[in-house]
Formats: structure tokens, sequence, C-alpha cells
């Protein structure tokens, strides 16, 4: 298997809702408001706030997704971090994680945050196994988040 990853395109709008849509309803049963608006409009919330959307290919077709977004002092957000089922535990979200780290040193960031919950243990998994260590950093992410972490780039 091959997995390539792209920058966003408009033909990719409704992958990045529907595998984000997939992992938070399989976890956390609903989305909240702010992720149903993410979700709908990533050109709002994500492109012309100047961050970029990733997405990831294998098999010819869309199988991961990952968001960045800079916030203040040179800190850049990670966010809205998916693989489709079927296609974890396969480097797609390594390749992702990595792709994402370029992103945002490309972006001018200094380090990456991320909010996350603790029931989500494979992607914690991967953000320690990536460099990540857990923080203190001020929340306000979804409701859902209740563990936070950044790198250093």
């Amino acid at each position: 298997m091959t997995v390539t990853v792209h920058p966003f395109a408009p033909a990719d709008a409704a992958a990045f809702r529907d595998l984000n849509l997939a992992w938070i309803t399989d976890a956390f049963g609903s989305v909240e408001a702010s992720d149903a608006y993410f979700l709908a409009h990533p050109d709002e919330a994500v492109l012309s706030q100047g961050g970029c959307i990733l997405m990831a290919s294998a098999d010819e077709q869309p199988v991961g997704t990952v968001t960045i977004l800079p916030r203040e002092d040179g800190r850049m957000e990670l966010c809205k971090m998916a693989v489709r089922d079927g296609y974890r535990g396969r480097g797609i979200g390594k390749a992702l994680m990595s792709a994402a780290e370029s992103c945002a040193r490309q972006l001018g960031g200094q380090s990456i945050w991320l909010e996350t919950s603790t029931r989500l243990g494979p992607a914690i998994a991967l953000y320690r196994a990536s460099g990540f260590t857990e923080s203190d950093a001020p929340g306000g992410c979804a409701s859902r988040c209740n563990l936070q972490f950044t790198k250093a780039l």
C-alpha cells in the first residue's frame, strides 16, 4: 500500500467532513456545533485563517486528514486528525503527523499544540511517539477534550 499526503483541494471537502464525522461520532456519539461549522466550512475555518488541511490517500481513496491552524505566539494547533477505520495501524497517522509538522514549520510555527481526549488511546500513543509531551497549555477546544500536548519545532 502506497500512502500519499497532499494539500486539501475543494474536491476533498466531503472526505474531510466524513473522515472527521466518523471518528467523532464513533468515540463521542455526536458532534458539537463548533465541529459542524469547521467540517462544513473548511475554507472559512482553516484556509482563510492561514492554516492548512492535509489529506492522505491510499488505494486511490482518501483515508486520512489533519489540520494545522496558526495561533498566537508562533504556536500552531494540530486538530481534526483522522484515519479511516480499516486503515489504522498502517503508518497513515505517522505520515500525516510528519506532513503536519512540515506544514507548521512552513507557516513559521515554533511549536505545535493539540487537545485530545483520554478516550483516544491510539491517538495519544501516536502523539507521544511523535515527540509530543503533556502540557497545561490553555484549552478552548471541544468540551470532549481533557488532555493537551505540545511539541517544539
